[in-house]
């Protein structure tokens, strides 16, 4: 036996259509998605029947974050800066642009790692007084732009991966125009 559809009363139909009226379309990232139709209600065997999520596998799955740069430790700063502790590598970055300095301190950052280097010495220079005009133009001096960017560059992923952590040289090493930069140890494999 079929049912048959009973029809709006004009009551129901004025009170629809003034509902209708008011009605505010929702945005389309305010929409809810309606969830799919189970084809049987859950049951408390079928949860119980489920194998326990493995929170060993979860971790092993996802690839190893690299931990925050650390400060290098103050006495390895102040052996470093009374010559106990030697200084394995430095580059010199003066004059460079930033691209070319920027490909240089990777390719050297590279090379220290492969050669065992614990603590290398990156010179970025002070960087000169900006022109005024320029200032002027610009809105800002461009003072020292590898003194403020090899630090950016020293946390990006590719270069992150080999650095350990860097802190500004002692003055005997070039103060606040170089860094010192503690270099990983290479992973094998």
């Amino acid at each position: 036996m079929s049912r048959r559809r009973r029809g709006l009363s004009s009551e129901e139909r004025t009170l629809w259509a003034t509902v209708a009226r008011t009605a505010v379309p929702l945005r389309a990232d305010e929409a809810i998605a309606p969830e799919p139709a189970l084809s049987e209600p859950v049951t408390e065997e079928m949860l119980a029947a489920l194998p326990a999520p493995d929170k060993a596998v979860a971790p092993a799955a996802q690839k190893p974050k690299t931990p925050p740069l650390a400060a290098i430790e103050r006495r390895t700063l102040n052996r470093v800066a009374r010559g106990i502790q030697g200084i394995d590598g430095r580059i010199d970055l003066h004059g460079l642009t930033q691209h070319d300095a920027h490909h240089r301190l990777r390719a050297f950052l590279v090379g220290a790692q492969a050669r065992g280097a614990k603590l290398v010495l990156v010179i970025t220079g002070k960087g000169r007084d900006g022109d005024v005009t320029h200032a002027a133009h610009f809105g800002e001096m461009e003072r020292g732009v590898l003194r403020r960017r090899v630090p950016q560059w020293l946390a990006e992923p590719g270069i992150r991966d080999i650095v350990i952590g860097f802190e500004e040289a002692h003055r005997s090493h070039g103060g606040g125009g170089a860094l010192y930069v503690r270099i990983r140890r290479r992973r094998e494999g």
